[in-house]
């Protein structure tokens, strides 16, 4: 049975230099409170200290303000621990550096303290693929040595390429988060397990014993993966939750983390602790208790991005089943909705959407009206199985051999999230974009197709030969033909070699059969997807 305890006591039971596991994506699973807690207690104490943290998905805020997209949102807790951009993962390291001094995790971006301490080297920054660090936990729970998978190869991730080490504090150190094996014949990436220490998870109704629901979560996280693996190493799980039931009053199969692998319980049913996503206090068409009518949802405004994400769904069918990345990709949705067509394809994201309207952000793994919510490591196996038809992913940088990078973008840290897992073993990969950027501080553009990207997440060399990969752009749309970025649409009006390969940092090949991007796209009202869906 489960002890309840304060989060300021659940501080104090995680001991200098522990590994600690957590669990979610924004904000959803993320156990505010506790992590509040650990801050404020290193503060004043200077314990715990020289943490590892182990993370899967994206743990933090964007900082993006209420109402970004879609419906009008509930009532949301005020403060100033509400303030966009400073919760999430980045609660540890507000205290100053000392408390984490390595990290290894998917996605950091939006973790910005911690980010700042990895580009001053004051903390070993590592990143490893989404799908890999969500299931690395079921190895550890199971005693399983490691994972084996061609996921990584050719992408920075691999040890021949810089073996997922994000800053020079990694790179001068002597671990190994992956290493290059041959299995039959052929080159594998390993990637061994580790110990694990310390769970930080949280639910949403924990009852008198500890068993943990997720009822009102957006995400069934990868909480029990965690909880597994830590029992499994003899560590100490905790978790936060926001309401309390008396034993033997919930479902048990609403049940997400079984009493058997919970040692503490923190109650804490502050508003501020308990956001659902980074947009969302809490909005139940998000955990399935009603469903929104999807004439609600606003229609993107018409601009570039809208031109690239009509073009990107003429490459959808009915029936496809598709996923969508974060950021401009995952505002297809919208295009797809507005041109009446959610019903006909299923859209998803790896958190474990499937079906619905998925949320950009700043509510992104989230989605309205979803028809499942599985599990995040759920997901990924059924995505490196190669069950998507179609990914829409985002651009970063392009190279002439398709390489694309949204991992590291001049001394701005990311990760990869999802997106090595992603493009690995889907059928067909969109990357949507523009040509170029604008840096606002400068008031100038700049080219984001260049000679060289500056780290490679998407290896164009390592493309399996069944896939298909295309780069849509505004003004242009380029394919991986025989292993290099080939133009075969120019925008309607444009010349090729002035508005096109003038903006680029290299001469891409050019299809021999160029033709125009249809006009119709380009028009503020469209109507046209049913053409190339229904065909």
């Amino acid at each position: 049975m489960a002890k309840f305890i304060t989060a300021q006591e659940a501080a104090k039971l995680i001991p200098d230099g522990a590994t600690v596991g957590v669990a979610g994506m924004g904000l959803s699973g993320w156990p505010e409170g506790i992590a509040c807690a650990i801050r404020d207690n290193f503060k004043e104490t200077g314990h715990p200290c020289g943490l590892n943290i182990k993370q899967g998905s994206a743990l933090g805020d964007w900082g993006y303000g209420n109402g970004f997209i879609g419906w009008n949102r509930n009532k949301r807790p005020e403060g100033p621990d509400t303030e966009h951009g400073a919760r999430g993962m980045t609660r540890l390291g507000e205290a100053g550096p000392g408390l984490v001094t390595k990290w290894t995790s998917a996605h950091i971006g939006s973790a910005f303290s911690l980010c700042d301490q990895a580009r001053a080297n004051q903390l070993e920054s590592y990143c490893l693929p989404q799908g890999v660090i969500i299931n690395l936990w079921r190895e550890i729970g199971a005693g399983r040595p490691g994972l084996i998978t061609k996921t990584g190869l050719g992408t920075f991730v691999d040890p021949r390429v810089e073996g997922g080490r994000m800053n020079d504090a990694a790179r001068n150190s002597k671990d190994e988060v992956v290493k290059l094996i041959e299995f039959g014949g052929e080159e594998y990436l390993f990637y061994p397990t580790f110990k694990v220490d310390v769970a930080l998870l949280r639910g949403t109704i924990a009852d008198e014993n500890g068993n943990i629901s997720f009822a009102h979560e957006s995400v069934i996280n990868e909480g029990f993966v965690v909880a597994n693996a830590v029992k499994h190493c003899g560590g100490i799980v905790i978790v936060q939750v926001e309401y309390l039931a008396k034993k033997e009053t919930l479902n048990p199969k609403d049940i997400k983390i079984p009493c058997n692998l919970v040692d503490y319980v923190v109650w804490d049913d502050d508003p501020k602790h308990c956001w659902q996503a980074e947009g969302d206090y809490w909005e139940p068409a998000f955990s399935g208790q009603i469903r929104k009518p999807l004439n609600a949802i606003t229609p993107l405004p018409f601009d570039d991005r809208k031109i690239i994400l009509r073009r990107a769904a003429m490459e959808l069918r009915k029936g496809n089943i598709v996923n969508l990345g974060v950021g401009m990709p995952a505002e297809m949705a919208r295009v797809i909705n507005e041109e009446g067509f959610t019903n006909d394809i299923i859209m998803s994201t790896e958190s474990g959407m499937v079906g619905g309207v998925p949320s950009a952000l700043p509510s992104f793994g989230s989605a309205y009206n979803p028809e499942a919510i599985i599990s995040p490591h759920e997901m990924f196996d059924f995505i490196s199985g190669g069950g998507l038809d179609v990914t829409c992913l985002g651009i970063g940088e392009i190279d002439k051999d398709g390489n694309n990078n949204v991992s590291r973008m001049g001394s701005r840290l990311t990760g990869p999230g999802g997106f090595i897992d992603i493009t690995a073993a889907t059928k067909k990969v969109i990357f949507v974009g523009t040509l170029t950027g604008y840096n606002k501080k400068a008031q100038k553009e700049f080219p984001k197709f260049l000679e060289h990207v500056s780290q490679i997440t998407f290896s164009g060399k390592y493309a399996p030969d069944y896939q298909e990969v295309l780069y849509i752009t505004e003004k242009a749309v380029f394919k991986l033909i025989d292993h290099t970025l080939t133009l075969i649409e120019v925008a309607p009006g444009l010349d090729v070699e002035k508005d096109v390969i003038a903006k680029m940092g290299f001469r891409p090949a050019i299809s021999k059969d160029l033709k125009e991007m249809p006009k119709e796209i380009f028009q503020e009202k469209w109507g046209g997807l049913g053409k190339t869906m229904l065909a």
